[in-house]
């Protein structure tokens, strides 16, 4: 079995816990690999363990059985798109402060023994594909585990969206903008701005305005068949943002249209635990 180790520097300090999983996956025979999540930035004052080989992650994740996140969840989302590209099942560690996505607490390492053994299952999870088009033409294309966000940006005022599946007006609303999560995004930003909690296995685009300016805004769960449109007004001299599980902004301008829809692939995560929803909800959240 061949198991990449990805931990975020900036969470497992000193690379800690990877070093720590690394012990425990040798000692069970299990050959295990060291790839950063992304490179430093520049000027970091992180320090590396000089003593480790570090390996591109797209190159480690060639072959791979397992990959084990050390971080939160962003470490997660931003590790999923080259594990999905190579087919490799994800099993996060929470090193931050909530980390829904995540399997195992650092105080848990000790369960990794069980991948030698064989005793785990692998979870599949729904994601979006999003495209912008402008004037018919395909400007960015991504994908999302957890959700696609359009909003105002930093400027305190409201912008003009109106909201099509397949087509048919769901909602014309003016605030901060809109989430298109997935079941496992039901607990993100979502969550924050009033949308349900959806069960992570389930298979649902989940529609939530932020700070919609209306008394009768709400959030809406569709079926994961829709074509869900996000258009911003052909007269409107505002700009908004999209971002895709948190990652960079793309600015959007008037007549832009923004199109999610269920992805072909899915994320795989390795469960370890046999924890519930109800029972991760009590954790991180402290009540149901």
């Amino acid at each position: 079995m061949k198991v990449v180790l990805s931990p975020n520097p900036y969470r497992d300090k000193g690379l800690r816990a990877a070093q720590a999983a690394h012990r425990i996956l040798a000692g069970h025979g299990v050959e295990t690999l060291v790839c950063l999540p992304f490179e430093l930035e520049e000027n970091s004052r992180v320090e590396l363990p000089k003593h480790l080989e570090y390996i591109p992650l797209k190159e480690g994740l060639v072959g791979a059985d397992i990959l084990v996140c050390f971080g939160g969840d962003g470490t997660i989302l931003h590790a999923a798109k080259d594990a999905n590209a190579c087919g490799v099942p994800i099993l996060g560690v929470n090193m931050g402060s909530v980390g829904f996505m995540a399997e195992l607490e650092n105080g848990e390492l000790s369960q990794l023994s069980k991948l030698a053994q064989g005793k785990y299952t692998i979870e599949g999870r729904m994601m979006l594909d999003v495209k912008v088009y402008r004037g018919g033409k395909l400007l960015l294309q991504d994908v999302a585990l957890n959700d696609a966000v359009v909003t105002k940006g930093a400027v305190a005022r409201v912008i003009d969206l109106a909201v099509y599946g397949d087509k048919v007006l769901i909602s014309e609303l003016a605030g901060d903008g809109v989430i298109l999560s997935t079941p496992t995004g039901s607990t993100g930003y979502a969550m924050s701005a009033g949308g349900p909690i959806v069960e992570p296995t389930a298979e649902n685009i989940i529609f939530t305005p932020i700070c919609a300016h209306s008394l009768h805004a709400k959030a809406v769960v569709l079926g994961s068949e829709r074509l869900i449109s996000v258009r911003l007004g052909k007269d409107s001299r505002k700009s908004a943002y999209l971002s895709v599980d948190g990652g960079r902004a793309f600015k959007l301008v008037a007549g832009d249209r923004v199109e999610v829809k269920k992805a072909a692939n899915q994320t795989k995560l390795v469960k370890l635990t046999g924890r519930s929803l109800y029972e991760v909800l009590n954790q991180k959240l402290g009540r149901v």
